[in-house]
């Protein structure tokens, strides 16, 4: 019998990436819009990091 909620690793890291990528690009955008699109970029993947642990961890939070 299979447990109720399984673990994906591959729709893990694909959700990780993908909200990184959004929060690198987002912070692309707003960093571009004050005249520095690097340290946009920078600032968003740093929050990226956190936004996209969160994400998968609310996502696969029953199969832990």
């Amino acid at each position: 019998m299979q447990a109720a909620s399984q673990f994906d690793a591959a729709g893990a890291g694909g959700l990780l990436l993908a909200v990184l990528v959004l929060c690198i690009a987002v912070g692309a955008l707003v960093g571009w819009a004050f005249g520095t699109a690097g340290i946009g970029a920078l600032v968003g993947a740093i929050l990226g990091i956190g936004a996209g642990t969160f994400a998968v961890y609310r996502r696969y939070r029953s199969a832990f």
